[in-house]
């Protein structure tokens, strides 16, 4: 009896874990990419190409990802697009000035730069604080999925951040987007 009341304690541990720790995103059909990210794929060729690389372990992986997520926190400075007559610009930071999706570029090109696959990278649309869109950085790891986010110098899983996922690039079709719907106001959406 003993035993069996040990293996439920042990179990009911697990379960929840690996629930989150092995969690993919969950992306259901094709959706049209967001404003500005057409005119950054034709300008940064790594952003929708593919670059070969190893996948580093798990340990090894997430710690690049959580220097790069700091280092690229760091040295940017958070500013807002300014309005344009070509909408949302997506590009690098400019002068160590940048938004959010300009964050996430520069993680994502810092990251296939040391070596992480581009495969295991896309960029994600969510609801953010204060009920504003929001683009972070996934980095897909054979524990999870990561986010990047230049409000936060924690690399987390996906599922642990309070964010709505809306739209995520495509890992495998580079310039493709698909309709992501989850997190904590997912249903409102659906």
């Amino acid at each position: 009896m003993k035993r069996l009341f040990s293996l439920a304690v042990i179990l009911s541990f697990l379960v929840p874990f690996q629930a989150i720790a092995g969690s993919s995103l969950p992306v259901t059909r094709s959706i049209g990419a967001p404003v500005g990210f057409a005119a950054a794929c034709a300008k940064y060729k790594w952003l929708c190409g593919r670059v070969a690389a190893q996948q580093p372990r798990d340990a090894a992986g997430i710690a690049l990802l959580q220097k790069v997520n700091r280092a690229v926190n760091g040295r940017i400075i958070p500013v807002e697009d300014r309005p344009s007559s070509h909408g949302d610009v997506w590009s690098l930071p400019v002068a160590g000035r940048g938004d959010c999706e300009d964050y996430a570029l520069q993680k994502m090109k810092d990251l296939i730069d040391a070596g992480f696959p581009s495969n295991r990278l896309a960029l994600s649309v969510v609801i953010g604080p204060h009920d504003q869109n929001h683009v972070v950085l996934i980095a897909r790891t054979d524990g999870g999925d990561y986010v990047l986010d230049n409000l936060s110098s924690a690399v987390r899983l996906w599922r642990t951040t309070g964010y709505t996922f809306l739209a995520t690039q495509d890992f495998q079709s580079r310039t493709g987007w698909r309709v992501t719907l989850a997190g904590p106001r997912a249903g409102e959406f659906s």
